[in-house]
């Protein structure tokens, strides 16, 4: 009991420890807190296993981003222009990645049992999430310890895909592909903590009287949209749950943005972002390589990994002739691989709230199309 209470107290706290290194050494500024809480995470995660751990990091890792998105959203300034880029990137990343399965297929697929069929599971996952590839397996009739197979070496291989990405990913797309034309965001926030800047302390204020005012109104904001959200979600039933609530705290986020009595409320952002900061150092924890095993089946890891990276360059690829921005393609890639619930996380390390809401919506159509495209992909490969 006492160890479960202290790694909650460890996982809420934590972030804030890191923020403070941040901006005390600018050497771990530079690396970003996000990349930071994710190497923390995995260490602590592999090294601690109080009974009942497991179920404090679904309960953290499950709430905080729901908490996150509409305070995230709040203070965001949406513009036309970045249209453009967005539809391209939601469309070149389905297109990626259906033809990163096709050519995996070809290359691995075709010697492994129920190749088709996994092939059908990793288009619906890689475009969706988790709760496509459930769908999946039960609509093409795949066996239970294929799933978890699958399902394990999903964890491992995004985990490599978050870490390339934050660590020098985000860096190279930047040189490779055209930039926001506006630039990075020029208003404060959690994650604008280079030492010696205008902007070294984002929470100063938070704790005095205005600070803990604004704070209350956002926080009560926050709870309705979640509270409508959930609502809407439990409605549509627990197939569409995911679907809906993503949906639902996005548009609810967005149009709140737009009043003004709220949008003018400080620490909105910031506050969003902390919650981001406890979800990454949770989902890292999550991941333990003492049960990592590639003896079960190399073939389908091969195949796997083709298709995460296979993707990611081919979009890349795409971004270039198409002129999309690297942070858009990068978040849309985010969207697709790892799911809506990742984008925030990612635009934190960007430091770029603008690709916030675009890649939340890449993340809500590929949960809604992940079923269907899975389908008819697994269905098209049984004839190569």
């Amino acid at each position: 009991m006492l160890g479960n209470i202290l790694i909650t107290i460890f996982f809420l706290l934590a972030p804030a420890g890191v923020l403070r290194l941040c901006r005390q050494y600018p050497a771990l500024g530079k690396v970003g807190p996000v990349l930071i809480l994710y190497l923390i995470g995995i260490l602590v995660g592999n090294i601690f296993h109080p009974t009942g751990m497991a179920q404090i990091q679904e309960i953290l890792s499950s709430a905080m981003v729901p908490l996150a998105i509409p305070l995230m959203l709040f203070s965001c300034t949406f513009r036309r222009s970045g249209t453009r880029s967005q539809l391209l990137a939601l469309l070149s990343g389905m297109f990626a990645v259906t033809v990163a399965v096709i050519a995996g297929y070809l290359l691995f697929g075709r010697g492994l049992e129920d190749g088709p069929k996994l092939g059908g599971m990793l288009t619906g996952v890689y475009t969706g999430g988790t709760i496509n590839l459930a769908s999946l397996q039960v609509m093409l009739d795949v066996p239970e310890e294929t799933f978890v197979l699958l399902n394990s070496f999903d964890m491992a291989v995004s985990f490599l895909y978050l870490t390339f990405l934050l660590s020098f990913g985000i860096r190279l797309f930047r040189r490779w592909l055209p930039t926001d034309p506006i630039g990075p965001d020029t208003e404060p926030s959690a994650e604008s903590i280079q030492p010696g800047g205008a902007e070294e302390r984002p929470f100063q204020g938070l704790f005095t009287r205005r600070g803990l005012r604004d704070a209350g109104v956002l926080l009560a904001a926050d709870a309705a949209i979640i509270g409508v959200s959930a609502g809407l979600g439990l409605l549509a039933g627990d197939g569409a749950f995911m679907t809906v609530l993503i949906l639902s705290l996005t548009t609810l986020g967005i149009a709140a943005s737009f009043w003004k009595p709220l949008k003018r409320r400080r620490h909105g952002y910031d506050i969003g972002m902390y919650f981001i900061y406890v979800f990454s150092i949770v989902v890292a924890s999550m991941a333990d390589l003492r049960n990592l095993s590639v003896g079960g089946s190399i073939g389908l890891l091969g195949y796997l990994a083709f298709v995460v990276f296979g993707s990611l360059l081919l979009q890349v690829i795409l971004a270039r002739l198409l002129r999309i921005d690297a942070d858009t393609m990068t978040v849309s890639s985010v969207a697709y691989i790892c799911s809506p619930p990742f984008v925030p996380m990612m635009a934190a390390a960007m430091n770029n709230r603008r690709v916030l809401a675009g890649g939340l919506a890449v993340g809500v159509v590929g949960y809604a199309a992940g079923n269907y495209l899975g389908f008819l992909i697994a269905h098209l490969l049984t004839l190569l």
